[in-house]
C-alpha cells in the first residue's frame, strides 16, 4: 500500500515556535517535510502514527552552546542531547573548533593542547580525534562534516585560537600580536568562513582557559592574547556578513567589558552586530555580576545605541563537580591552577606540590582570605562582592565519593567538625584550619575525592526571572565539555519546567526562544513547524516534565566512547520523542537503532534564508 504521509502526529498540544498560544491539531510528515493542518489527517493514509494526546508538540529544541566538535567525531549521533529533546546544536564556541583541521606543526599539537583543560577531556581520546583528521581548511571541515552520521542538525562557527594558530603558530599565538600582514590573513579566512556559511565567530576572555601542554602550561589560549583591535577588525567582517559573534567577558575589567560589548552598537559601527555572551548567572559569591548583565543588555539594545547584544541564562542551579582539585573555576586562583597544570593521571607531580611548605603557605593564604580577621577582603565576601567565581564556603561543598566512605554525602564543614573533634583518619593528623583540610584532602585522595558545589543560580526564582528576561538568551549548556564537571544537557527541559509556573502564555514564549528566535539569530532554516519546514519536532510529557528534578537525575556513567566518566542528565519520561528530518531518533525512552547508523541530522549553514526572513 502507497501511504500520502510518512508520519502523522495526532491531537497534540501544539506550540508553533510564534510565541502564540498552542492549538490542538494534527502534524503530518512527507519527505522529512511539514504538513500542518487546522483538522485531522486520516490515520489510515500514514505509515506511522504518533498518538501526541496529553502531550506538547514543540519545533525541535535548539542548544546555542555546546562544544561537541570533538564528540561528533567519535559519537556523531549525539544521544546525550537527542534524549532531551534537541534537534540542533550550534558547536565552536569560546574559540575551540576543528575548522582548520590538525594544525600539528613544529611538536605542537593544538586539539590536545587547548581542549584538555578548557574541556576537561582526557588527552589520550583529543589524541585520537586529532590523529583521524585529515582535513586542512574551513571548506574541507564542512565537505567532512556532511559525510558523518549526525544525529541532530550541527552549525558550526569560526573559532578564534584555531584562527590565530592557523596563521601565526601555536608558540606565536600566545606570545605576541598579529603583524599587520597576519592580520589581513586572519580577515581572509574568517571572510572565506562567511562565504562558506559558518553561522558566526567565537572569542573567549573568561580568566579560566589554559593550555595543556609544554611549554605552555602556564598560558591562556590564544584567543586571549587579542588587542582590542584585532577583535574590532575581525568582528567587523562577522557584521558585514550579519553574522553571530559569540564571546565572554573580561570578567575582571568592567572597563574593558563595556569597551567590548560596544562593538554590537549599530549607532557606533554603522550596523548592530549580533553578539551572544557568557553568560548571565547569580553568582553566590558575586551577586553584583547578574546586575550587571541584565543593566548592560538594556543599555546595548538601547533605541539609542541600536544593539543586537544577548547574554545566555542557564536554566538550572550552576553545580560544579571536582575530582580532587579539577574544575572548571580552580583556573582562576593560582595556587588550585597550579595543581591542574599537571596532567591528569600524574598524582605524583600533584603529591609533590602539595607537599612543598612554600605551596602550603600561599594555599593558606588564598584559601583564608576574606575567613579571617576584619579587612577589605572580609567586608567583600560579607557583601557577595568577592573577586573569585569559586566558591570557598565549606557548608556549601559535598562530598560525592571518597575513599573514607562515611563521609560521603556531608559537607566539608561536616568533615571539619568530625576532625576538630578528635575524628582524625591517617593524614589528618595535623588539621587546624580550612586550609589544612583542603590541602590534607588533596594529599590524600586527589581525583578519588569527588565533590560538589553550586556557585551561581542557588535562587529557582531569579533563574526564572532571567530566563524570560527578553533581553537575555537561554544557553550556556556546555554540552559536550567538562566531562566529569556539569551536567547541563537537559536545560531546555528545566527552562520549559520554569516556564511551566506561568501556563501556556509563559511555555509559548519559551518555546519560541528556544527554538524560533535562535534560529533567527544564527541565521539558520529551523525553529517553526511551518509547512514546509524541515520536520524537526520534539514531543513533551508536560505531568512528568511538571514533576521532574533535575538536580536528582544527574548520573555519572562510563562512556565507552571516551574511555571515561562522565556527568549527565536522565529526564526520561518527559520527552516522549524526538523527530529529526522526519525520524524518529528516540521514543518512548529508547534510541533508534540507526542512530550512529545513518544520517538524522545536518550541517546548518547561514547561506539559506531563515523562515522568519521569507515571511
Amino acid at each position: 500500500m502507497a501511504f500520502k504521509y510518512d508520519m502523522i502526529i495526532k491531537d497534540g498540544l501544539v506550540f508553533d515556535g510564534s510565541g502564540e498560544l498552542p492549538v490542538r491539531k494534527d502534524i503530518a510528515i512527507v519527505d522529512g517535510k511539514l504538513l500542518e493542518g487546522n483538522e485531522s489527517f486520516d490515520a489510515a493514509n500514514a505509515a506511522e502514527v504518533i498518538d501526541a494526546s496529553g502531550k506538547w508538540v514543540m519545533p525541535g529544541l535548539v542548544d546555542v552552546h555546546t562544544h561537541y566538535d570533538l564528540e561528533i567525531e567519535i559519537t556523531p549521533g549525539l544521544p546525550e542531547s537527542v534524549r532531551h529533546g534537541t534537534t540542533t546544536v550550534v558547536m565552536s564556541n569560546c574559540s575551540l573548533g576543528l575548522a582548520f583541521g590538525a594544525q600539528r606543526k613544529d611538536n605542537d599539537d593544538p586539539i590536545v593542547s587547548c581542549f584538555a583543560r578548557v574541556e576537561n577531556m582526557p588527552k589520550h581520546v583529543l589524541k585520537k580525534v586529532a590523529d583521524k583528521v585529515h582535513w586542512n581548511s574551513s571548506e574541507g571541515y564542512l565537505e567532512h562534516l556532511n559525510t558523518l552520521k549526525l544525529g541532530p542538525n550541527i552549525v558550526p562557527m569560526i573559532p578564534h585560537s584555531m584562527l590565530r594558530i592557523e596563521v601565526m603558530g601555536l608558540e606565536d599565538s600566545v606570545s605576541r600580536h598579529p603583524t599587520p600582514e597576519e592580520l589581513s590573513q586572519m580577515k581572509a579566512l574568517l571572510q572565506k568562513g562567511m562565504e562558506q556559511g559558518y553561522a558566526g565567530f567565537s572569542t573567549d576572555a573568561l580568566p579560566f582557559h589554559f593550555l595543556a601542554n609544554d611549554p605552555n602550561r602556564d598560558k591562556q589560549i590564544p584567543t586571549q592574547f587579542a588587542p582590542f583591535s584585532e577583535i574590532k577588525a575581525l568582528t567587523s567582517i562577522v557584521r558585514d556578513y550579519d553574522r553571530v559573534w559569540q564571546a565572554t567577558p573580561p570578567k575582571d575589567s568592567p572597563p574593558k567589558v563595556v569597551r567590548t560589548f560596544l562593538l554590537t552598537s549599530g549607532l557606533f559601527h554603522k550596523k548592530p552586530l549580533k553578539t551572544t555572551v557568557v553568560a548571565a548567572l547569580d553568582v553566590a559569591s558575586n551577586g553584583s555580576i547578574v546586575k550587571l548583565a541584565t543593566i548592560l543588555s538594556r543599555i546595548l539594545n538601547s533605541k539609542l545605541l541600536n544593539g543586537r547584544f544577548y547574554m545566555q541564562a542557564l536554566a538550572a542551579p550552576f553545580k560544579i563537580w571536582s575530582d580532587g582539585p579539577f574544575n572548571p573555576l580552580s583556573e582562576e586562583i593560582e595556587e588550585l591552577r597550579e595543581l591542574i597544570e599537571t596532567d591528569l593521571e600524574d598524582r605524583a607531580a600533584r603529591r609533590a606540590i602539595l607537599d612543598d611548605p612554600q605551596f602550603q603557605k600561599r594555599f593558606r593564604k588564598m584559601w583564608m582570605t576574606g575567613k579571617v580577621g576584619f579587612n577589605l577582603a572580609k567586608l567583600k565576601r560579607m557583601i557577595r562582592r568577592e573577586d573569585y567565581a569559586f566558591n570557598r564556603e565549606f557548608s556549601d561543598m559535598f562530598i560525592d565519593s571518597c575513599p573514607v566512605k562515611h563521609w560521603e554525602s556531608k559537607s566539608f564543614q561536616d568533615i571539619f567538625e568530625t576532625i576538630i573533634a578528635g575524628d582524625r583518619p591517617e593524614g589528618f593528623e595535623t588539621v587546624n584550619d580550612e586550609a589544612d583540610l583542603m590541602i590534607a584532602m588533596f594529599r590524600a585522595f586527589d581525583t578519588d575525592l569527588v565533590w560538589s558545589t553550586t556557585s551561581a543560580n542557588r535562587d529557582p526564582a531569579l533563574t526564572r526571572k532571567l530566563l524570560m528576561d527578553p533581553a537575555l538568551l537561554p544557553g550556556f549548556n556546555d554540552s559536550g565539555a567538562h566531562l566529569t564537571n556539569m551536567a547541563f544537557y537537559d536545560c531546555n527541559l528545566r527552562a520549559l519546567k520554569l516556564a511551566q509556573e506561568g501556563g501556556d502564555k509563559d511555555v509559548s514564549y519559551m518555546v519560541r526562544r528556544l527554538t524560533r528566535d535562535v534560529s533567527e539569530i544564527f541565521g539558520i532554516k529551523s525553529g517553526t513547524l511551518m509547512t514546509g519546514a524541515r520536520a524537526d519536532i520534539t514531543i513533551i510529557d508536560p505531568q512528568t516534565l511538571k514533576t521532574y528534578d533535575g538536580e536528582a537525575n544527574v548520573e555519572r556513567i562510563y562512556r565507552e566512547e571516551f574511555e571515561h566518566d562522565q556527568l549527565v542528565n536522565r529526564s526520561d519520561g518527559i520527552v516522549f520523542a524526538t523527530i529529526i528530518a522526519g525520524k524518529i531518533a528516540w521514543k518512548n525512552n529508547e534510541f533508534s537503532r540507526k542512530l550512529n547508523l545513518e544520517p538524522f541530522g545536518r550541517v546548518m549553514t547561514a547561506q539559506e534564508p531563515t523562515f522568519l526572513a521569507a515571511e
